[in-house]
C-alpha cells in the first residue's frame, strides 16, 4: 500500500504512551499506510509514495464526537436560536422541537450539512444519534467519517396540549419493534464494506423509555459488546417527571435499573440532584457517576441558548467523572463547542482554574475514544488509525502562535483547518469537504425550512404561525 508522509511539521500533537498524554513535538514527521499510522516522531527514514510539506502546519489527532443529531439539527437554524417554552423551564424539547422537524425529503440534506460541518471542524469519529432513515448508511459511508450508527428508539412520545404540562403517549409494542430494527441496522453498519461504521445502542430518553426497554437494551448492548447511551438529566421537566414517578433523581433511577457503568453514556447529565434549580434533597449523583465509571456526553452550546449550563466541567472531572464532548445542535462545529466548554465551566465555577485546555482537548480525543470502546483513535501514535487533522499555523487567526491548540480553540476554530484524513484518506483539502457537496445541501435546506414552517401550525397545540413564537430579528419592511 502507498505510504503518505507529512514531513517536518512545525508541530505534531503526538501521544506519549509512557506519560499517557498528548505532547507537542516540533519539527516532526507522521507517516501512514493502509489506514494506519506507521511513524510519529522525529526523522522518518522509511519509504514514502506521497510527501506532504508540514512546514507551517500543526498535525493533531482527529476529534471524537460522542453525541450528535445530524438528521435534524441543521434545519433548526433560525427557528430555535432563542426559543424556549417559558412554562417548561425554557426548554424547547416538548413544545417546539416536535413540530419543527425536517420532512423526509430534507433529512439527507440535514445529514450532509452536519457531516460536512463536523469534518471541517476536525471531527473524524462521530456518534450519530438519529431516528433511522433510509439513506443513513450510504451517507455515513460517503462522508468519509468514522460513524458510530446510533438509532434511537423509545416507548413513548412526549407532547403538550397547553404549553405547561408535558404528557406521554405510550406504545410498548412499537418500542420493541423499533429496538429490533435498531439492532438490525447496527449489524448492517458493522458489516459495511467501508470498515468505518460501527454501532451504539440508544434508548432515546429516560422519560420516554419504560423500565423494561432500558434494562433490555442495556443487557443486549453488553451481550454484543456495544456502548449504550441515553439522554438523562437533560431538563428540569424530566428531573421532576422522574422524581414524580420513582421518588429518586434520574441518575439514581438508572442506578436502580443497573445500567450505569463504564460502557454507558449519559447524554448531557446536567440536572443532577445537587443542581440548584431542582432543589432536591439528596447529594449522590455526582459520586454515582464517578464510582460506576459512567461517561457524560457534554454539549454546552444547545443549553447556553436557553440559559442552562453544566455545573461545572471542572467539578465533574475533579469528582472523577469521565466526560466526552458532542455537538447536540447547529452548527456542528466541534471546535466552537470546545471553546464553549471552557468558557461555560469558568463562568459557572466563577474560577478560571476550574479546567484547562488540556482537559478540553482530552475530552474531545482520548476520552471520547474510550467512551466508544476504542484506544486506536483520538491519538497520534504508531499502530493507531490514520485519523488526523492538519491546521494552518500561518492563518492570521492562529497568530501569535505561542500555544497553537489554544489559538485554534479560542480564536481560529474551523477557519484554520486545512486538511483532514480519516482512515488515511483525504476528506478535507484546502478547507473544503471532498466527499459531499456541502454548499448545495445547505441551499436546499432553505426550501426545506419553508416547508417545515408552513406545516408547523397544524401540529401545534395552539395552531400558531411560527412567527408568533419565533419572530424574525426585524419586522418585514
Amino acid at each position: 500500500m502507498p505510504v503518505t508522509l507529512i514531513k517536518n511539521a512545525d508541530i505534531v500533537v503526538a501521544w506519549d504512551a509512557e506519560k499517557a498524554c498528548h505532547v507537542y513535538l516540533h519539527g516532526a514527521d507522521v507517516a501512514f499506510e493502509d489506514g494506519m499510522l506507521r511513524f510519529v516522531g522525529k526523522s522518518y527514514e522509511g519509504h514514502a509514495d506521497d510527501t506532504v510539506d508540514g512546514a507551517g502546519r500543526m498535525v493533531m489527532p482527529g476529534l471524537v464526537n460522542i453525541h450528535s443529531h445530524p438528521s435534524s439539527e441543521a434545519l433548526n437554524k433560525g427557528f430555535l436560536d432563542e426559543l424556549g417554552s417559558p412554562a417548561l423551564y425554557n426548554s424547547s424539547l416538548y413544545e417546539f422541537m416536535p413540530i419543527l422537524r425536517p420532512d423526509a425529503q430534507a433529512v439527507p440534506d440535514c445529514v450532509q450539512v452536519a457531516y460536512s460541518e463536523l469534518l471541517l471542524s476536525g471531527v473524524t469519529t462521530l456518534a450519530d444519534l438519529s431516528v433511522a432513515h433510509p439513506q443513513w448508511l450510504d451517507l455515513a459511508a460517503q462522508s468519509g467519517l468514522r460513524v458510530c450508527i446510533s438509532p434511537m428508539f423509545r416507548s413513548a412520545r412526549w407532547f403538550t396540549k397547553n404549553g405547561y404540562i408535558v404528557e406521554y403517549e405510550w406504545d410498548e409494542k412499537a418500542a420493541e419493534t423499533a429496538m429490533e430494527q435498531a439492532f438490525d441496522l447496527i449489524a448492517q453498519a458493522q458489516a459495511h464494506p467501508s470498515g468505518r461504521l460501527s454501532g451504539m445502542v440508544c434508548p432515546a430518553q429516560i422519560d420516554t423509555c419504560s423500565e423494561g426497554l432500558i434494562k433490555e437494551s442495556h443487557a443486549e448492548a453488553k451481550r454484543r459488546g456495544l456502548p449504550w447511551q441515553i439522554h438523562a438529566a437533560q431538563s428540569t421537566v424530566e428531573f421532576h417527571e422522574i422524581t414524580r414517578r420513582h421518588g429518586v433523581s434520574p441518575i439514581q433511577w438508572l442506578e436502580r435499573l443497573g445500567v450505569l457503568g463504564d460502557t454507558s453514556i449519559i447524554g448531557h447529565g446536567i440536572f443532577l440532584d445537587d443542581y440548584p434549580r431542582v432543589a432536591w434533597h439528596s447529594r449522590r449523583d455526582l459520586d454515582l457517576l464517578a464510582e460506576t465509571g459512567t461517561m457524560v456526553a457534554h454539549c454546552p452550546t444547545v443549553f447556553l441558548r436557553r440559559g442552562i449550563a453544566l455545573d461545572d466541567f471542572g467539578r465533574y472531572r475533579r469528582a472523577g467523572v469521565r466526560i466526552g464532548l458532542g455537538t447536540d445542535t447547529y452548527p456542528h462545529n466541534m471546535l466552537e463547542e470546545m471553546r464553549h466548554v471552557g468558557y461555560v465551566a469558568r463562568l459557572m465555577a466563577e474560577n478560571p482554574r476550574t479546567l484547562t485546555t488540556t482537559d478540553i482537548f482530552e475530552a474531545a480525543t482520548t476520552a471520547g475514544a474510550a467512551a466508544l470502546g476504542r484506544d486506536d483513535i483520538g491519538r497520534l501514535e504508531a499502530g493507531c488509525k490514520a485519523d488526523l487533522v492538519l491546521v494552518d499555523l500561518d492563518h492570521p487567526m492562529m497568530q501569535p502562535r505561542r500555544d497553537p491548540v489554544r489559538s485554534m480553540i479560542y480564536a481560529a476554530a474551523e477557519r484554520a483547518v486545512d486538511r483532514v484524513y480519516v482512515d488515511g484518506t483525504l476528506v478535507v483539502a484546502d478547507g473544503e469537504v471532498l466527499t459531499m457537496d456541502y454548499p448545495a445541501a445547505a441551499r436546499r435546506l432553505t426550501e426545506a425550512q419553508k416547508r417545515t414552517e408552513a406545516a408547523a401550525p397544524k401540529n401545534d397545540w395552539a395552531g400558531r404561525a411560527v412567527t408568533e413564537y419565533s419572530p424574525l430579528t426585524f419586522p418585514q419592511g
